[in-house]
Parts: C-alpha cells; sequence; structure tokens
C-alpha cells in the first residue's frame, strides 16, 4: 500500500486494525513497513510502503483486510479521521464489507466473512 507519511501510516494501520507493524531496512530512499504474517504458511503478506514510484489515492489496488467487528472498527476509523466511502453492505453468503479511506488517501475494505 502506498504512502506519503510512513509515521502517519504505520500508526494509522496499528490504531484502526490493533496489530503492530515491523520496519523493514530498505535502500535506495524507499522505506518498508510489513503488517503481521506468518511467512512459512500460505498467505499474502503485505506492506506499507514509501518511495518513487508509490504514489497513495484511491484509484489503487483495494485492500481487504479480515475484520471480525466491523461496526467498531469503521467507528474507530472515523475517530483517526478517515472517511466512510462503503458503509456497511451485506454480500450474501460471503459476509459483509465497508470501505474506507486510510491516512494517506488509499481505499481500503474491511471483510467479515459469515
Amino acid at each position: 500500500i502506498a504512502v506519503s507519511n510512513m509515521a502517519r501510516a504505520k500508526k494509522f494501520y496499528e490504531d484502526l486494525l490493533g496489530f503492530e507493524m515491523k520496519p523493514e531496512p530498505m535502500e535506495g530512499g524507499f522505506e518498508m513497513v510489513w503488517f503481521p504474517a506468518d511467512l512459512s504458511a500460505k498467505g499474502i503478506p503485505g506492506a506499507l510502503m514509501k518511495g518513487t514510484g508509490y504514489t497513495p489515492g484511491p484509484t489503487g489496488t483495494v485492500v481487504y483486510f479480515t475484520c471480525p467487528d466491523i461496526d467498531g472498527t469503521l467507528a474507530k476509523a472515523q475517530e483517526l479521521g478517515s472517511k466512510v466511502c462503503l458503509p456497511k453492505k451485506d454480500i450474501g453468503q460471503y459476509g459483509t464489507i465497508a470501505w474506507i479511506s486510510d491516512s494517506e488517501g488509499n481505499l481500503i475494505a474491511l471483510h467479515r466473512a459469515k
């Protein structure tokens, strides 16, 4: 996820989702902070990225975060200055989603399975 202010974005995601993120040393003017992941298991680990070629905004890829309490997380997001872009919506057998903006203006999604 592209960011323009790494400290602000790291704090936003840690406060919103309740986990600690790990900075990764980078060269060439890049900054990276990893989301928690089990790198020995299947899955898709991710990171916040800052540097040339990483431009935050609402038109990029929408990342879906597993979220057991969408209502509480939406309230927390608004406390952190986030905008609700798609209110909580039932998506049938797949559960519930909502879209918000992050601290950098990216569009992200919250998802709760049924």
